[in-house]
């Protein structure tokens, strides 16, 4: 396999740069928390700028907080495509929108660079047990390049089309992930205001057609009021703000994720931002006055 670099170290980017060490890839990394550099070149990989990854590495990847660093790390005076030639490809794991994708992808092909938008699905469980679903967008013949690496980072890979058809699914995604958190925290703060036992309700219910991925991730956590993020709130709301100006764009309206894009901002407000998206349920209970949690 050719040497990699991996670009972003934080709750995802590191458990998945640290499975590339473990299936003995020579990775180069780069991010601003130097303690997450520390930890990862201990694991085997060997801390670089944007420009020594761009020079050594024929793919490489990121893993940023939103579009505008993405753009950044590539295109700024020092970033990776100073130093990137012709054949090697870029693979942009952020959750970014269609349009910066489709930036990114046109300013790396004028130097004979693949780009691949590739976001991913899974939270920190999925990264630390190489279980992600990774949705792509680019050419073919640099999706296959990347492939080896998706099978030890994660358990699929779909190329979904053109540049920007990851990022777009990713969106999908999202609407679908953080609606359904907030529909299950209506449900049972509901249930709990009501007098129900919130366990015994999760148990009740997740066998049947409500029963989701979802339920199952996020009770479990919500009734022990356990709120560690393994998918930020703050990401959440970056990701519902891409949706809301995405869909406006091309004139789709989206009213659940309308007013779930204020759920969250209201959240902001509180101080839950650094809360695993579990925390929603906390808006659906400060409205109800009661906490979802087990009984003593």
């Amino acid at each position: 396999m050719s040497r990699v670099g991996f670009i972003g170290l934080g709750i995802m980017g590191k458990p998945m740069a640290k499975n590339l060490l473990k299936a003995g890839i020579d990775l180069m990394v780069c991010d601003l928390n130097e303690q997450a550099v520390k930890e990862v070149v201990e694991c085997g990989a060997q801390a670089s700028s944007y420009r020594e990854i761009g020079e050594k590495c024929d793919i490489v990847f990121l893993i940023l907080p939103n579009g505008d660093i993405s753009k950044s790390v590539l295109f700024d005076e020092g970033g990776v495509a100073q130093t990137l030639t012709a054949g090697k490809v870029i693979c942009d794991m952020s959750s970014v929108t269609p349009v910066e994708s489709k930036e990114c992808f046109a300013g790396l092909e004028k130097i004979g660079v693949g780009f691949v938008d590739s976001p991913v699905s899974g939270g920190e469980p999925g990264a630390v047990n190489g279980t992600l679903a990774f949705m792509a967008g680019g050419r073919q013949e640099d999706f296959d390049k990347l492939m080896p690496y998706y099978n030890i980072m994660g358990s699929s890979a779909v190329l979904i089309g053109d540049s920007g058809s990851g990022s777009v699914t990713k969106l999908a995604n999202q609407i679908i992930v953080n609606n359904t958190i907030a529909i299950v925290s209506e449900a049972f703060v509901m249930a709990t205001k009501a007098g129900a036992d919130p366990v015994k309700v999760y148990e009740a219910i997740r066998g049947g057609l409500a029963g989701s991925a979802v339920l199952d991730a996020k009770i479990p956590m919500i009734v022990e009021r356990n709120f560690v993020p393994g998918g930020k709130i703050s990401i959440n709301h970056k990701d519902i703000k891409n949706v809301v100006n995405t869909a406006h764009a091309i004139d789709v309206p989206i009213p659940y994720s309308a007013q779930l894009y204020e759920i969250l901002q209201t959240l902001k407000i509180h101080g839950h931002m650094n809360d695993d998206h579990g925390g929603i349920v906390q808006y659906f209970e400060a409205l109800a006055d009661v906490q979802v949690k087990k009984k003593d």
